[in-house]
């Protein structure tokens, strides 16, 4: 059977069109990359993200904790990340261990080192903390009501305690990894060796999460001994497995045992 020319010239022109349809349609669409569109922020949190957690001491409810992602900030004409974690317990819990606690962590965008780090809690042991990151001395300074502590050498890439929450979750979390993360509150220069013990499906409430179960431990750079620890891990987060990354389990101890944060709101 013999094509015609005119059947050809319409094959050939229809091409053309959609060719330039391509092109002119193409700015409209973003790029697709691993089967979803290219973000443009390639991290798994972003400013308005709010976790909200019900604090339970044993079976006894014991207050509330938020971890929130504020609006950028410029912090000495650096631009910011600006994390909050606010913790209260609940007046069942406050005449035993009282706390009213709020940490800001401000970090470069980029997310490779703190900038900035405060820390005001009531209670027992008031605190009234500003810690300043001088990354041309690898220094940090701490003071605490005003009162300047000497300052202490840190390593490139240190962050604060706060922040360990956001810098894990831009980790790849793998079953049976390890995570080295050096953080400072300025009167120290630790290393969190976060070891990922094991993928575990977690219910709470009635929702089950696919998590890693992550074990981050305190290691002091200066002598390198590991710090006093019990038979179960001073802290236990669980994240879950998916791009993510979200705390949705947190255990810390303290001096009257054991705080388990267990989360009930994502915003937004």
């Amino acid at each position: 059977m013999t094509r015609s020319k005119g059947s050809g010239i319409y094959r050939n022109r229809a091409k053309y069109i959609a060719f330039a349809l391509i092109l002119v349609m193409f700015p409209f669409f973003p790029p697709i990359i691993g089967g979803t569109r290219a973000s443009a922020n390639p991290f798994p949190f972003h400013p308005g993200e709010k976790l909200t957690y019900r604090a339970k001491w044993g079976f006894i409810h014991a207050g509330e904790l938020t971890l929130e992602v504020l609006p950028m900030e410029t912090i000495d004409g650096v631009k910011a990340y600006h994390f909050a974690m606010i913790m209260n317990t609940s007046s069942t819990i406050d005449h035993i261990y009282k706390v009213r606690e709020r940490q800001d962590s401000y970090c470069d965008t980029d997310m490779t080192h703190s900038i900035l780090y405060k820390k005001v809690s009531e209670g027992e042991h008031p605190r009234d903390v500003i810690v300043n990151f001088y990354w041309e001395k690898l220094e940090a300074t701490r003071s605490n009501f005003g009162e300047k502590m000497a300052p202490v050498h840190i390593v490139p890439g240190t962050f604060d305690t706060v922040s360990l929450y956001y810098v894990i979750r831009l980790k790849d979390i793998k079953e049976n990894s390890l995570i080295e993360i050096p953080i400072s509150e300025g009167d120290n220069n630790i290393m969190v060796k976060a070891s990922v013990a094991r993928r575990e499906m977690l219910k709470i409430d009635e929702r089950i999460y696919d998590t890693f179960e992550v074990i981050p431990d305190m290691e002091r750079l200066e002598s390198q001994n590991v710090m006093r620890k019990g038979d179960v891990p001073e802290l236990i987060i669980w994240f879950t497995a998916d791009d993510k990354r979200i705390p949705v389990r947190i255990q810390s101890k303290v001096k009257v045992g054991y705080f388990v944060f267990e989360l009930i709101a994502v915003e937004p």
